[in-house]
């Protein structure tokens, strides 16, 4: 079983698209037995709270549903998961500093890394916090979400030898 954790800021918005993108690309894929999606917040200002109104209203149009309760990432979730996904620089520093041991540190990638299509020049790794912009940043980030999960999971199906 491969588990993976998707990690932002306030765990309401961004970490929930991913995890909410992502298990359903497990599942059209036939591979819920073998991975297993979680998120997760830097912060904890958010715990409990369920996913921004306006990042699930987004997911439901694209036929995805966004579910669960905002916590926080914990240093003890570096043992739970076998890769930790953070959606910007900020939150992937954050979590190299939570990390007990600079091998734990490791787990930590960028979600963006993942995107087939970001390359070169322009390449930008970070998923940007749509949560005081207007509506248009949660479709943005959907739009960027998307493709890195179908990356990320192209990889974890080779890494792990899930083929």
């Amino acid at each position: 079983m491969v588990r993976i954790c998707f990690v932002c800021l306030g765990n309401i918005c961004r970490s929930p698209t991913a995890e909410g993108v992502m298990d359903h690309l497990v599942r059209e894929r036939g591979l819920a037995d073998h991975i297993v999606v979680d998120s997760a917040g830097t912060s904890a200002f958010q715990v409990g709270n369920p996913p921004d109104e306006r990042s699930a209203a987004e997911a439901r149009i694209r036929g995805i549903n966004l579910s669960g309760r905002a916590r926080q990432f914990r240093p003890g979730d570096f043992a739970e998961f076998d890769l930790v996904v953070a959606m910007d620089r900020h939150n992937l520093g954050d979590l190299r500093q939570l990390a007990a041991e600079p091998a734990l540190g490791e787990r930590v990638v960028l979600l963006r890394s993942f995107d087939p299509e970001n390359t070169g020049e322009r390449r930008q790794l970070d998923v940007p916090d749509p949560y005081i912009g207007g509506v248009n940043g949660f479709a943005t980030v959907y739009d960027l979400v998307e493709p890195a999960c179908r990356g990320l999971l192209d990889h974890v199906v080779i890494q792990y030898g899930l083929a």
